[in-house]
């Protein structure tokens, strides 16, 4: 998954309020609004505890629960840059606790995982409840949305709507499938999931243009879907479990490969810093986000990183100081253009829960 969403945050300098909060607002909770800004108020007082200034405070307060017109189970990640707002993102998922940082370094490795598995996919709903002939009377109504799995969920997607008469449908599929190969090409599609109508979604997916039909999977159900949610989105969310992206699959054989052949990959977190430090990391695999229980030295610039002070300090780096192996790891990422995936054990299990794929192979390089 490529982390260059990130790169404004980590240009601006710290000290950096991190804040991820639940601000579901569903039927479960009586009044959203109050949870809400109860989960806050404790959070404010780690922010304090931690020395958050009142800049910063004040700048996540003015942000948090401000996700009204998102339905829904959902969170918010807030992050503020020398008291003012830095970032904010919504959460496809509740964070799994409410969860306060200040520090030097902003905690960003939640929201990265909450991005994953970064699929881009395309889904359509065909709507049609009338007799299978084009002779009928009636339309045919087609919803579709191109986004990225799964933060489609609180972020949608580009949306096509269009009502078609019955006895035009036959011609009007192939226009159709046209505009949405357009969609699927601006995103790089990797899944075209349909539903709705059997007679009507044949037709459709018949007449998609050879790039498009090769991706389809027909699934079943309603496709209706709140306002401000995904098309399709109980579908999808059977369908992306657990699932990685094309793009991070390729990652993962190509380090698995290279592992098979001692080339230009590594497994554990020492392998990783050291190749992080040489900007040579092309992408660095996770367990499963493991909450690393390790802390690295870093320094001023994003490559400055070590499992020790004094290795730092032997090449005359003067401001460091030791921070979360997640958050150094983070940094580390975004600023030399690395990749990151995440990895279920049962695909490969890794030592130390790290592994990583280089940029070239070094005969100098050792684990």
């Amino acid at each position: 998954m490529r982390l260059s969403f990130l790169e404004p945050l980590y240009k601006q300098s710290g000290p950096f309020a991190s804040v991820y909060l639940d601000t579901s607002r569903d039927a479960a909770i009586d009044d959203p609004d109050a949870a809400i800004e109860l989960r806050w108020r404790h959070l404010r007082d780690v922010l304090a505890s931690e020395g958050a200034d009142r800049d910063a405070i004040t700048a996540v307060a003015g942000t948090v629960g401000s996700d009204m017109d998102v339905p829904g189970t959902h969170g918010q990640a807030v992050f503020t840059a020398q008291g003012r707002l830095a970032l904010l993102d919504e959460l496809p998922a509740p964070p799994a606790r409410d969860t306060a940082h200040f520090g030097t370094l902003p905690d960003t490795m939640p929201l990265i995982i909450q991005h994953a598995p970064a699929v881009p996919y395309l889904a359509v709903y065909v709507h049609y409840s009338g007799r299978h002939s084009t002779a009928a009377i009636g339309t045919v109504r087609v919803e579709a949305e191109a986004g990225t799995w799964p933060m489609t969920k609180v972020t949608p997607g580009h949306r096509l709507d269009e009502e078609i008469p019955v006895g035009d449908w036959t011609r009007a599929a192939g226009e159709i499938g046209r505009e949405l190969e357009g969609h699927a090409r601006r995103i790089d599609v990797e899944k075209v999931i349909v539903a709705g109508d059997a007679w009507a979604r044949g037709i459709l997916v018949r007449r998609l243009p050879a790039s498009l039909r090769g991706q389809v999977t027909t699934v079943d159900g309603v496709g209706e879907s709140e306002p401000g949610r995904a098309l399709l989105e109980q579908q999808l969310d059977g369908l992306f479990e657990s699932r990685m992206a094309g793009h991070d699959r390729a990652l993962l054989d190509a380090f698995l490969a290279e592992r098979g052949r001692g080339g230009a990959s590594a497994e554990g977190l020492a392998a990783a810093v050291s190749a992080l430090q040489r900007g040579r990391v092309k992408a660095l695999f996770l367990n499963d986000h493991p909450k690393l229980p390790f802390r690295l030295w870093v320094g001023p610039e994003p490559g400055q990183i070590a499992l020790a002070e004094q290795e730092l300090s032997f090449y005359g780096i003067r401001e460091v100081r030791e921070e979360r192996a997640d958050a150094a790891l983070a940094r580390a990422l975004v600023g030399t253009k690395a990749e990151l995936v995440v990895v279920p054990e049962r695909e490969r299990w890794l030592r130390e829960g790290v592994g990583v794929l280089l940029r070239y192979a070094d005969l100098a390089f050792r684990e």
